[in-house]
């Protein structure tokens, strides 16, 4: 047997077997910091949590009170006396199922509309190779600097002369696309790798075909994000639709509630029982698509 192997360990340094005293001290003072920022954090997303959630609960809460309730305790967030007066109101003062059917065509076959053209302006300005791409994007890029406002008037007098106003088509396709739209999905079309493209033109594929068949199936965060963002803004709308339509018959929700409190005596209850039901399909749609709108969200760089 080795005598080498008999040796004893040599002992360890004495720097190393006890820390130098200050490295403790720095150690709990870095935690202390720490501590302190997730403190700060927490306290500021609970501060934006009540700020966020004060509003919708005193929302919900008037709906279900009456006037002498509300201007007696108008601070209260729910009721003394809790009532269904404003619910009940809201389907005998006003056309409700017609509102909220003229907002559902509005909202989902321009939210449809949308999805069709943009994607496919997006799969031109990101697929295919044509002189002026780069320009024709960045003209769509200004065109986002524009407020919906400024084209207001020179749109509804083409309306007017086409004799779109109080119509469907009218409400419709002025905001059947979206350049946010188009910059968003070509965002994320770019990302795509153009092999397939290259593997399905071997296999006789026309640009349609790899638009339907190969881009769009791998696009289905972008579909989500955009048609969440442009359903939820187009049924909140108030301004587009309060231009274009004077008819009962062809008014929206927002419309309809807005000329409601302007046109009676404003009974709060019935007002907000309204908006309280209009929110009940953008949060249904915002749960069914939350999951490809977190990850359209991520993929395309907007966070």
């Amino acid at each position: 047997m080795s005598t080498r192997t008999l040796d004893p360990a040599p002992p360890r340094s004495p720097a190393r077997r006890h820390p130098t005293p200050g490295r403790p001290a720095r150690r709990r003072k870095a935690a202390r910091h720490v501590d302190a920022v997730d403190v700060v954090k927490w306290v500021a997303v609970g501060i934006g949590v009540i700020v966020a959630i004060v509003p919708f609960i005193w929302m919900i809460g008037t709906s279900f009170r009456s006037e002498a309730d509300l201007f007696g305790h108008p601070a209260n967030l729910l009721p003394t006396h809790w009532t269904l007066h404003g619910y009940e109101g809201v389907w005998q003062q006003l056309p409700f199922l017609r509102l909220l059917l003229n907002t559902v065509i509005f909202a989902g076959v321009t939210t449809l509309a949308t999805l069709f053209f943009d994607s496919m302006c997006a799969y031109a300005l990101a697929r295919i190779e044509f002189r002026g791409r780069t320009i024709a994007f960045w003209l769509v890029l200004v065109t986002l600097m524009v407020p919906f406002q400024v084209t207001l008037i020179p749109v509804f007098i083409e309306l007017f002369h086409l004799g779109w106003l109080n119509s469907y088509q009218g409400l419709i396709i002025p905001r059947a696309t979206s350049a946010f739209g188009i910059f968003l999905f070509r965002q994320f079309f770019v990302s795509i790798p153009k092999e397939l493209d290259e593997a399905a033109r071997l296999d006789g594929a026309g640009h349609f075909r790899i638009y339907s068949r190969i881009i769009l199936p791998l696009a289905k965060p972008a579909i989500a994000t955009v048609a969440l963002l442009n359903f939820t803004a187009l049924w909140n709308d108030l301004l587009w639709p309060l231009v274009v339509t004077s008819s009962p018959t062809l008014q929206t929700l927002p419309a309809g509630l807005a000329l409601f409190g302007g046109q009676h005596v404003t009974d709060h209850a019935v007002l907000l029982a309204g908006a309280v039901i209009s929110l009940v399909p953008i949060a249904v749609a915002f749960f069914l698509a939350q999951r490809f709108f977190v990850a359209g969200i991520s993929n395309t760089g907007l966070k």
